[in-house]
């Protein structure tokens, strides 16, 4: 049976009080803090889907972004494979989470990612923008 890879569009949200962080209230990773992003749609730009994705989920701006690389998340027993496009971005503007995916919105410390269990492939992500700072 054919079934194609998702393609998603994920934030390291750089801020003077850290990472921006979302805690999920939706399957999969129900309960899982996360990268704030989601899904390109269809005939989309990557970058618009970025900032539309951010916007979305934290009512927050983005004001200047670069590319930190791509991440293979195949997780089987939840029938989840998507490549996420993973950036480093800044933001402007007031936080307001989308209730309908977001339970909650706090920034962490470098420190603290550092041990966090984030949902997808998320840990990973953080990991490799921490190398880079």
């Amino acid at each position: 049976m054919y079934k194609p890879v998702k393609t998603t569009v994920g934030a390291v949200i750089e801020g003077a009080r850290g990472v921006l962080l979302a805690l999920r209230n939706h399957p999969p990773f129900d309960g899982y803090w996360c990268l704030p992003g989601g899904h390109i749609e269809f005939g989309e730009e990557v970058e618009t889907a970025l900032f539309r994705e951010i916007q979305e989920e934290t009512g927050l701006t983005v004001t200047g972004h670069r590319f930190l690389g791509y991440f293979n998340e195949y997780f089987p027993d939840l029938d989840w494979h998507a490549v996420a496009l993973m950036f480093v971005v800044h933001v402007e503007g007031a936080e307001s989470r989308q209730e309908s995916e977001v339970r909650e919105l706090r920034w962490f410390s470098h420190a603290e990612l550092r041990n966090m269990k984030l949902a997808f492939k998320h840990g990973e992500v953080v990991r490799q923008y921490l190398a880079g700072l």
